[in-house]
C-alpha cells in the first residue's frame, strides 16, 4: 500500500512511524517535517498528504502533530478526506470501520512506541463496514 506520512517535528513516534510502515511493506511518501524539501507547519504538511489521499497518489495517509488536533483539523479540509484522530487501537479500529476513515492522524505527545503499533495494527486491519445505515452516514459527508 503507498501510504503519505506528514508530521510537523521530528518529536516523539515521526520518524519511528515511518520506518515501521516501510519495515511492514508499505511504500512511504514523506510530508513535513520528515521532507527537508517542504514547508513542515502542521497545516501545510498535513494537507499534502491529504491531498495524496485525495488525488489518488496514496491510499491513505497518517498526519502528524504535537496533539494531532490540527492535522487532523488540516486534513479533513481537503475534499473527500476523512481523518480520524486516534488515540487507541479501539479509535483506529472505528474510524476504518464506521466512518471509512482514510487518514490517521497521531499526537507525537501522546503516542509511545507500543501504541503506535498497536493503532497501526488496528488501522492497516481494518476494513469499511457493509452495514447500510455505516455506508450512509460516510456517503451524507460528501453532502455536508
Amino acid at each position: 500500500m503507498r501510504i503519505s506520512v506528514a508530521a510537523d517535528s521530528l518529536d516523539g513516534v515521526a520518524e519511528r512511524l515511518v520506518a515501521v510502515l516501510r519495515r511492514r511493506g508499505h511504500e512511504v511518501v514523506t510530508h513535513g517535517a520528515l521532507n527537508g524539501d517542504e514547508r513542515d507547519g502542521w497545516a501545510w504538511a498535513s494537507e499534502a498528504a491529504a491531498r495524496d489521499v485525495a488525488e489518488g497518489r496514496a491510499d491513505q495517509a497518517v498526519v502528524c502533530c504535537w496533539t494531532g488536533t490540527g492535522a487532523s483539523i488540516a486534513a479533513n479540509k481537503v475534499p473527500g478526506v476523512r481523518a480520524a484522530l486516534c488515540v487507541d487501537s479501539y479509535t483506529a479500529d472505528g474510524a476504518r470501520k464506521w466512518n471509512d476513515a482514510n487518514v490517521l492522524a497521531l499526537s507525537l505527545r501522546l503516542t509511545s512506541d507500543v501504541l503506535l503499533d498497536e493503532i497501526l495494527d488496528a488501522w492497516l486491519r481494518g476494513t469499511p463496514s457493509t452495514d447500510e445505515t455505516d455506508q450512509a452516514n460516510v456517503a451524507h459527508l460528501d453532502h455536508i
